[in-house]
Order: C-alpha cells, then structure tokens, then sequence
C-alpha cells in the first residue's frame, strides 16, 4: 500500500453553532496532487488550516507526515509550505530580498533565483513589493510557498488573481514538484485547474467529503446524462438529455436518410458533476 502524506478521520472544528468541518475524511498518498473542491463555506480552507497545526480541531485525528500538526515543531514546520488566500510581506522589501529572506528559515532551501523565475518574476527581482501588482504578488505568495523544498505543498486558491499566462505557469511549476516527489494539496475554484493537475479530487459540501476519485471516474460515476443536439429538416433545432445517448442517435439515424443534420453528443463535465454532488445542478 502507498504511504499516505496525509491521513485525516473523523475531524470536526465549531465556530460556535456553524460546523465548518464535520468529518471530512482524507487519505492523500506521498507524491501526488490532491485537489479539494467545493462552495465557500464548505470548510476547505479549515481543512487546509488544520494540516498545518494553523487551527486547532475540536475532534478527529489528523496524521501530516507522519506527525499531528497540533503538536508539530519547528523541524516539521520546515517541511510543510504553504500559501494562503491572503498573504502580506513588507512593502518596501524588493522581490529577492524577499525570497531571500524566507529562506533563511529552511535547513535545504531551493535557490532564490530559480524560484524568482519559476514564478515568472524574474523581471520583478528588484522590484519593491509595494510597487507590485496583485498578481505578481500572488505569484510571490507561491515563490515563499515553494521557497524551503516543501514535502508537502497545501495550497488554498493558489491562482486567484493570475492571467492566463500566469495560470498556465503554475501549472508547470507544481507539475515540475510533483516529478520531484512533493505531495500537493491544492483547493481550488477553477474546475479547469483541477482537472489539470489533480490525479485525485475529493468535493466537499458542508464540512463532509460527497465524492472522491480521479476526476474521470467521477465523470463517469456522476454523470449520468449526456445531451444529444441536432436539427430537424424544417431547420427547427432539438436537444434531449439521456442516459443513452447511444440509443438516441441511433433512432435520430432510422429517422434521416444519411447525415443527422447538426448532430452534437455532449457529456458531462467535471463542472457538471461538481454543480451536481454540491446541489447547484444546472438546468438545460
């Protein structure tokens, strides 16, 4: 069995009456990417909190490389990264110093230059972070995020922020750590992002996991209708949903004589089937 970089059961955290997290189980295997999708206030981000000893948890165990965060050291600290939602660093510091900085606090930090444009900011080095736009200090966030060679990587909305330039980028660069052996826990609300670099997802609705797995079987598993599109020869165009789309096109080709004019199959998407297990289905 692969070891797990992280084994979370039965944990639950208050805020007075709400229930944030409410026995969101995870077993997360050293090396991969594990993406966390779900609403806001679905307890993601607590989740993520809690992984790093940054919340308290009222219940539950919780095991990050091999260790209970709540009473982790600074030797363990040094072994987890890190980027919030939210991140300040001081204004009048330039990029490099910055990243220089942050370094100091690893036993094996990985070099300040190759992480400065790992992140696309090489033309930024000697920039003030005051004088930074908001994506390019977001980019800055996951350079101090990646800067200590994490063996685990969490990541809460890495991207908000980003151009598409940018986003594509990030990509790269948490592909780049997995080759190298880092596990990575990313949340996220770009479907498009999960499927790109998550080998397995878990979707999360109230502080519970509704669905776990590689994001294909979870299309496969959830989504139960297609959408079969086409015209009618008095140019009158028609859609049915179906969970045989098979059979559809097949009584659509005893009904033309050659050609099924505009004929379009189109399955569920990872996006459908997240709207879907989190109750925001859509209607066509």
């Amino acid at each position: 069995m692969t070891e797990l970089a992280v084994e979370v059961r039965g944990p639950r955290k208050r805020y007075g009456e709400p229930t944030a997290v409410d026995g969101l189980d995870l077993g997360i295997r050293r090396g991969e990417v594990f993406g966390i999708l779900g609403p806001n206030g679905a307890g993601k981000s607590t989740t993520v909190e809690i992984l790093q000893g940054h919340r308290s948890r009222d219940e539950g165990t919780v095991t990050v490389l091999g260790v209970d965060p709540a009473r982790a050291d600074r030797r363990w600290r040094s072994r987890v990264g890190i980027v919030w939602q939210d991140e300040s660093a001081p204004a009048e510091l330039t990029v490099r110093e910055t990243v220089a900085h942050f370094a100091r606090y690893y036993p094996g930090p990985r070099d300040c230059e190759d992480v400065i444009a790992l992140v696309g900011l090489e033309q930024k080095a000697g920039a003030r972070i005051k004088e930074l736009s908001g994506g390019q200090r977001r980019r800055l966030d996951v350079a101090l995020g990646v800067i200590g060679s994490p063996e685990l990587l969490l990541l809460d909305e890495p991207t908000t922020g980003f151009d598409p330039g940018a986003r594509r980028r990030f990509w790269e660069l948490i592909r780049l750590l997995a080759r190298e052996g880092t596990t990575t826990v990313l949340t996220t609300h770009y479907l498009e992002e999960a499927e790109a670099l998550a080998g397995r997802l878990a979707v999360v609705s109230a502080g519970k996991v509704v669905a776990e797995g590689e994001p294909a079987a979870l299309r496969e598993r959830f989504g139960t209708h297609a959408t079969v599109e086409w015209t009618e020869p008095d140019g009158t165009p028609r859609s049915e949903r179906t969970t045989a789309p098979t059979r559809t096109v097949a009584g659509l080709i005893g009904r033309f004589d050659g050609e099924i004019p505009g004929l379009r199959v189109t399955r569920p998407t990872l996006e459908d089937v997240y709207l879907r297990l989190t109750g925001q289905e859509r209607t066509r």
